[in-house]
């Protein structure tokens, strides 16, 4: 049976960086340079839903000239008159908020947004978990069933779900779990732990998006000496997953734009770069909006794969896009 003092032995305190502030964890064997150094850094980050402004205070460190919106987005914008074009990158994620907290200290959570796939609660079931609190990241575990103590007593078979899920933070009563900064609605999700693996591959929770994210700051920090036709508006979007705020809100303020770039992951094979139109945005806004994925392994899971070369090609890419030599 899982207890208090053997999931403050499992947890492993000494391994949670403060991954909200905008440093990651350093890698063990880091090979990354450049786009992948960045890609390695935002996959180390997390931007649930709704609460992704500790990453835009990143990004807006990181990208000179680049500043917030009213939305919440990071942009940068370059030159003036027409044509306009936008280039975004969604930053938000699937996660979780604390939902209720227990008189033992224990946390229950609810789902920020629908799930992405059928089985993407059980990524929760035993597993390291980073609660964002006022204070800090706060690490917890997921418990688990006891094996031991439920055979034999006709426990379901179905798959476990979030309603099941209890997060143990080291607390014991209300009063200690609102010392370490956390409340209800505070976000939740899987512990990063970017893994650098095989030829050049990452590892880790969303990974095609961070790298996405990564081409575009990469291609953007290297805007100065670009020479653009027109203006071009560089976004990293918030709230993308459920009603799409921080990119209606650029059409709104900063279109109508002639042409539009989203870049994100998508499913092709590593190696293939894609394009596809979107027609999920409004032409009068947004003008002709493209679609380009970086192409990722094992979507929507812990261990989504990206590779470290097509993050590179993807910034080269945007870089063109933009205006600039690089």
């Amino acid at each position: 049976m899982v207890t208090k003092d053997s999931l403050g032995a499992v947890l492993g305190v000494g391994l949670v960086v403060a991954l909200l502030s905008g440093v990651a964890a350093p890698s063990l064997h880091s090979q990354a340079r450049g786009p992948g150094a960045l890609a390695e850094r935002l996959a180390a980050m997390t931007a649930v839903t709704g609460y992704e402004q500790a990453m835009v205070d990143s990004l807006l460190r990181l990208v000179p000239g680049a500043r917030r919106d009213r939305a919440g987005n990071a942009i940068l914008v370059l030159g003036t008159g027409s044509p306009r074009r936008l280039i975004a990158c969604p930053l938000d994620e699937p996660g979780y908020v604390v939902g209720g907290i227990r008189d033992d200290g224990w946390l229950t959570l609810r789902r920020v947004g629908p799930a992405p796939g059928p089985l993407f609660d059980q990524q929760l079931e035993g597993q390291r978990v980073t609660a964002f609190g006022v204070v800090g990241p706060v690490p917890g575990v997921v418990a688990v069933r006891s094996t031991h103590l439920s055979r034999g007593r006709g426990s379901s078979d179905e798959p476990f779900t979030v309603d099941q899920a209890y997060l143990d933070v080291g607390a014991s009563s209300p009063a200690e779990v609102e010392r370490l900064g956390i409340a209800i609605l505070s976000p939740v999700a899987l512990t990063k732990r970017p893994h650098l693996y095989g030829q050049g591959l990452l590892a880790s929770p969303v990974a095609a998006r961070r790298g996405a994210c990564a081409a575009l700051a990469g291609a953007a920090m290297g805007a100065a000496t670009a020479s653009t036709t027109g203006q071009t508006v560089i976004a990293f979007t918030v709230e993308s997953r459920i009603t799409r705020r921080g990119t209606l809100t650029l059409g709104n303020t900063l279109g109508p734009f002639a042409e539009s770039v989203i870049v994100d992951g998508g499913d092709e094979e590593l190696g293939q770069l894609a394009e596809a139109a979107d027609t999920t945005l409004p032409t009068d806004r947004f003008g002709r909006a493209v679609l380009w994925s970086l192409p990722r392994r094992y979507g929507g899971s812990p261990v989504e794969t990206v590779a470290l070369q097509d993050i590179l090609n993807l910034e080269r890419r945007l870089a063109q896009k933009i205006g600039g030599s690089r």
